[in-house]
This record gives structure tokens, C-alpha cells and sequence, in this order.
């Protein structure tokens, strides 16, 4: 899943300035709408051990993946069917042993479905008066993922919880021991930091704690009936039309032994304006509110004689999709494993277009991560086989919230605490050579500085997204395993192109965004689009792999990075 992101290169961090907010829950950056070449007077320069990827191999994949045949690769459709088939046989024939439990080459996703049912009953009472709430527009509830068929709040107390947080290792807790069961919490959404950049935070740039997944999480450890997040466009990094689009529909999560655990009965968002009334109403004033959440000595602030009620029944199935797993055993160390992955689902057959086509074929997004993917895989098992294990995923359900690479972090094949390292590839863009590479979620972890030292063999640069305070790490297929500890790297298609510099890069970004992302026109254009770029970049993501499959070094999150608690928690597996 992409959205448009400028960049900023690494070697003028020093020197730049923080940039502000984007659109969209999901993440992205940019293809092209024309044929891209190489200026003659610009030359990159390979590694001499680089390996050959194909880009008309690559292309091909794409051409194949996108096509109409293949239904928009909808999970549990017979798009599923065809395009599951198609990875495994591509990975058998690149040289692949089945990677998936019991020798097969899927790992099978137990998903669960749920829908409300007709319309919720949603109401805010403050001092006896009521206000009823309509979804969609004041307010967007998503369907439970609790194991029940309705929920009933009734006139549940409100409590303002500041952002939501608490973080040990930043001596920072929103919650200060309050007993919240029963009630339902109001946050902010992103961190402490984004109003004023600076802080315990990071400044600008979100931590995992900024974002929606976690809030919703840590409501349910604290044990709360239900959480409305406040949407403000600035710091969600979207607008409200992407928060109702996103959260009144159908909603899946992996099936969960307890699901209340990370989940509780009602989330929901709730407009900027509707929070800001029911403050007032209540004798509070939400800046000033909003304010003391910036800072360590917050305490949760109950809405005196406020409530919130909710009742919907809900309609739930359970559905399977699958993960394609591949994998060369490790000459030596065979249970040290690197990750590859790529998501192969998009949005199948859904609402049609003005010209009347209704397949939403995902061609950039993510046919041409799954054709890398294949590819590095082939060069792999082209060469000399590894010291250590490699492992290639495709990934179901990224579209729905990340739920194949979250069920395979949960369940994993492999154990998490001996991958050594992990690479993600999310959409990347058929527009020719480009001098840099953009790295999201600059500042996590020593993979960074590997990638920067081979960019430098070949001529070319890493960039950084210039957003930040928009959380992209938190939002591909890489993260369920970041979060638990395996150091993963996301990199996505430069912009600074051979041909026509940033200023062309960075329109064909922004007309992807605009006239393909997420529609029915993200198909495969032979025409105009030119994969030298991503064979160049898969061919970077290849030798970064391979020079941690032959070492016997363990790359760690950088000590300011969320995730390194828990990836030192297990250190001593990996002796």
C-alpha cells in the first residue's frame, strides 16, 4: 500500500529543517505516466559482485500479477487462487524450497470477517442532554473484533487519556493507575511531540506510539469498554474522508486466541469538533486539555456528568487466505534466517471507475514488490548457496490492515528472535534509474548504515522521507515483525531521476497518487514504464542480504528506537 512522499537526502539531515503532513492510512511513494532513460552524462556505477535481476523478467511478473485474470488479487477469491498458484510455482522455479509449515509452500491465514449490522445507535449524553452521533460523519465506529455478535455500552463515563500512552522507557504514562474498566478513554492522535516538535518523543517524527494500532491496544490492556480517537487532519497526516472510508466497512483481523487482549469491544474515531463540544460541555477546553497531554505530568481527566452509549449488532465469518513461504536452507546455520517480503494482495473486484472498469488490478501496489521479491529470490539461488537461511514471503491481507505478516509474526515459521534481519518491498515505481533510494523510517535501526555503505559502492545516495510525523514505518507488512523486535528495513523507489532530477520523480509520483493509486487504473503499462530502476534497487536489497547471510553479525534498532528493548530482550538466543 503507497501514498505519495517527498524525500530529503541523508547527507543534508544536518542541515534540514523537519517537514510537515500527507493523506492516506495507508503508505507510498511514486511510478511514472512516460517512458524513462538515462542521461548520457550521469553514470551509476555497480558493484562489481552485483547480481543480474532482469528487469524484463520483472516486468513481466507485474504484466502477469495485474492482469485482468487475476481478479485484483482479492483475498478468499478466486484471484487468491490464481495468484497464490502463480508465486509458489515462480519460487519453485527460481530455485526455491517450500518455505510454509509441513513442507508446503503456505502458511495458511485464519481470518476473522466482521460487518455492523444496519445502523448504530451512537450517543453522546452531557448533563442529561443528548446528542446522537452519526456514523460516517460525526463519528466512524469499526465493527468489533471481539468474539460477540453485538455491542452494548450503556452510558458509559468518559475520561480525556491524553494521547494514550504508556512508555516505560520514556518515563512517560498517560494512564497514572486510573481504573478504566467500563469506561470509554478519549485520545489524540500522534504523540506528545507533533504540536510543538519537540519533546520525549522523537520531535516530529511519530513513534509506534503515535499512531491509531497502538492506542487501540493499549486501551484494551487498560481495560476500557470502548476509545474514540480525535481526528485532527495535521496530525493524523488524513483527512476525515480517509478515516470514514477506512473504518465503516468491512473489517478483518487474524483469528486470536484473545482477541480482547489487543482489541477492546468499540474503536472508534470521533471529529475535531464533536471532541471539542463535548469538552466545553462538559466545563473542559480541549487546547488547553490538549496542552497538558504534552507534557509527563498529564492525569486523565474524567468528563464530569458525560457518557458515551453505543449499540450495534454485528455480523461476523470466519475466512482463510495464505502467505507464500520459499526458502534456501543456510549452508551452515540454517536456523539464522533473512526476510524477504512483499505483499500480493490488492482490492479485487469493487465499485467501477467512469470508464466502467470495476478490477482494481494493483499493479504498482504491489505486483512489482512481489516481482522483486521472485527476483532476488532467483539471484540467491543462482549464487553460491548462503551460510545462512533466507526466507522469501509473499504476504495476504496487507490491504486489510497487515494481517498476513501480522499472523505470521504471531505464528512465526521461523523464530523471530534468530531473523537476523528483514527487508520489506511495498510498490515500487517503474520509472527508470534513480541516484538515491528512499529509506522510511529513517533513524530505527543499524540496517541504515549497511544500505548507506553499499548505495556509496554504486554511485548513489539513500534519501529519507521528509514526513515523518505521517508514521510510514508503522504501515507495511515489515512492522509486525519490527514490533516484536526483528530489525527490518523498508526502503521504497528514489526520486531523483536520471532523467529529468527530482522535479520529474517527484510529478510521477504525485500523478500516481492522484490518477492510480488504489483505483482500477494501477495496471500494467508497457508502454511507458521502464523497470531498470527496480532491477537496480532489488539488486541493492540482494547484496544487503547477502552480506548478512555470510556473517555472523547481528544488527540491532538503534538505542533511541522503540523496538531495541525488546530486541535485547531476547539476546541470549542468539549466542
Amino acid at each position: 500500500m503507497k501514498l505519495f512522499r517527498s524525500t530529503v537526502p541523508l547527507l543534508a539531515l544536518a542541515a534540514c529543517a523537519t517537514a510537515a503532513p500527507e493523506g492516506g492510512q495507508g503508505t507510498t511513494s511514486a511510478p511514472a505516466t512516460r517512458p524513462v532513460q538515462a542521461t548520457p552524462d550521469v553514470t551509476l556505477t555497480p558493484a562489481a559482485d552485483a547480481p543480474s535481476i532482469d528487469p524484463a523478467r520483472l516486468a513481466a511478473h507485474v504484466r502477469t500479477l495485474a492482469s485482468d485474470e487475476f481478479l485484483g488479487r482479492g483475498p478468499a477469491t478466486p484471484g487468491e487462487e490464481k495468484t497464490v498458484a502463480y508465486i509458489a510455482q515462480q519460487f519453485q522455479a527460481a530455485g526455491l524450497q517450500p518455505g510454509g509449515p509441513n513442507g508446503s509452500w503456505y502458511q495458511e491465514v485464519p481470518l476473522l470477517m466482521s460487518d455492523i449490522v444496519g445502523t448504530p445507535e451512537l450517543s453522546l449524553t452531557v448533563r442529561g442532554r443528548r446528542q446522537n452521533l452519526t456514523q460516517g460523519e460525526q463519528i466512524a465506529v469499526r465493527s468489533t473484533m471481539l468474539n460477540q455478535n453485538r455491542v452494548d455500552i450503556r452510558n458509559a463515563p468518559l475520561v480525556f487519556l491524553g494521547y494514550g500512552v504508556q512508555a516505560k522507557e520514556r518515563n512517560w504514562d498517560d494512564f497514572k493507575g486510573e481504573n478504566l474498566r467500563g469506561k470509554v478513554g478519549i485520545v489524540l492522535v500522534n504523540d506528545p511531540d507533533f504540536e510543538t516538535g519537540q519533546g520525549d518523543f522523537g520531535g516530529k517524527a511519530m513513534t509506534y506510539y503515535g499512531r491509531w494500532t497502538y492506542k487501540y491496544e493499549e486501551a484494551a490492556r487498560q481495560g476500557l469498554a470502548g476509545l474514540l480517537i480525535v481526528h485532527e487532519t495535521g496530525p493524523a497526516s488524513y483527512g476525515w474522508a480517509t478515516v470514514k472510508n477506512s473504518n465503516t466497512n468491512t473489517m478483518f483481523d487474524i483469528v486470536r486466541a484473545d482477541p480482547s487482549a489487543v482489541h477492546p469491544a468499540m474503536e472508534a474515531w470521533i471529529q475535531r469538533d464533536v471532541a471539542v463540544e463535548l469538552m466545553r460541555a462538559a466545563g473542559q477546553d480541549f487546547e488547553a486539555l490538549k496542552r497538558r497531554a504534552q507534557t509527563r505530568e498529564f492525569r486523565p481527566v474524567t468528563l464530569n456528568g458525560a457518557t458515551f452509549s453505543a449499540s450495534y449488532a454485528v455480523r461476523r465469518a470466519n475466512i482463510r487466505s495464505r502467505n507464500v513461504l520459499g526458502r534456501i536452507p543456510g549452508s551452515t546455520r540454517p536456523n539464522e534466517t533473512i526476510l524477504y517480503g512483499g505483499h500480493w494482495d490488492h482490492l479485487g473486484v469493487g465499485r467501477p471507475d467512469a470508464r466502467g472498469d470495476s478490477i482494481y488490478n494493483g499493479a504498482v501496489d504491489n505486483a512489482t514488490g512481489v516481482a522483486a521479491v521472485i527476483e532476488i529470490a532467483r539471484a540467491f539461488a543462482a549464487g553460491p548457496r548462503p551460510e545462512r537461511s533466507v526466507v522469501f514471503a509473499a504476504w495476504a491481507v496487507e490491504e486489510k490492515g497487515l494481517l498476513g505478516s501480522e499472523y505470521y509474526a504471531a505464528n512465526p515459521v521461523y523464530p523471530l528472535e534468530t531473523t537476523v534481519a528483514g527487508f520489506n518491498i511495498d510498490a515500487l515505481s517503474p520509472t527508470g534509474l534513480a541516484r538515491d533510494v528512499l529509506v522510511i523510517g529513517y533513524g530505527q535501526s543499524e540496517l541504515e548504515d549497511r544500505l548507506e555503505r553499499v548505495l556509496a559502492s554504486n554511485g548513489r545516495v539513500g534519501a529519507r522521507d521528509a514526513h515523518p510525523e505521517a508514521g510510514y514505518f508503522f504501515r507495511s507488512d515489515h512492522f509486525p515483525m519490527a514490533k516484536r523486535g526483528v530489525p527490518m528495513l523498508y526502503v521504497d523507489s528514489g526520486e531523483d531521476l536520471l532523467s529529468g532530477g527530482t522535479a520529474a520523480g517527484q510529478a510521477a509520483a504525485q500523478a500516481y497518487t492522484r490518477d492510480r493509486y488504489h483505483q482500477p487504473s494501477d495496471e500494467f503499462d508497457a508502454a511507458t514504464w521502464n523497470f531498470q530502476g527496480i532491477a537496480q534497487d532489488a539488486a541493492v536489497l540482494h547484496r544487503l542480504g547477502m552480506e548478512l547471510a555470510n556473517s555472523r553479525e547481528w544488527p540491532n534498532y538503534r538505542t533511541t528506537s522503540e523496538f531495541r528493548p525488546t530486541r535485547d530482550a531476547s539476546a541470549a538466543r542468539r549466542q
